[in-house]
């Protein structure tokens, strides 16, 4: 069973800074990518920033600059600092991740953390 549970959510005021954190548990034999995608109310979920094992590293064009993701493939965790937040950055952030189990690789994702920018 494999589990990847988030944290760091929270509420803070434009210009504000959060950090989420994400660590991966269970039977796991290899973590391959890991990212970060967020849905706002009536929007579809959208990718925010991907980094591979080897640390190739993608973000959301709205992002860039301001969010920097990062990994520890030692510990099978993966965090996302975001600084200089707007108010449409209000969105439930999700973890994902590739991970190989007993031969199988599958596409995990966390539970949501919820991150609302607002004065």
């Amino acid at each position: 069973q494999v589990q990847l549970v988030e944290s760091g959510g929270g509420l803070v005021q434009p210009g504000g800074s959060l950090k989420l954190s994400c660590a991966a548990s269970g039977s796991i034999s290899r973590v391959n990518d890991m990212g970060w995608s967020r849905q706002a109310p009536g929007k579809q979920r959208e990718l925010v920033a991907q980094i591979t094992r080897g640390g190739t590293i993608n973000y959301l064009d709205s992002v860039k600059g301001r969010f920097t993701i990062s990994r520890d493939n030692a510990k099978n965790t993966v965090d996302l600092q975001m600084n200089s937040l707007k108010p449409e950055d209000t969105a439930v952030y999700y973890c994902n991740a590739d991970i190989r189990t007993l031969g199988i690789s599958q596409n995990y994702w966390g539970q949501g953390t919820q991150v609302t920018v607002s004065s």
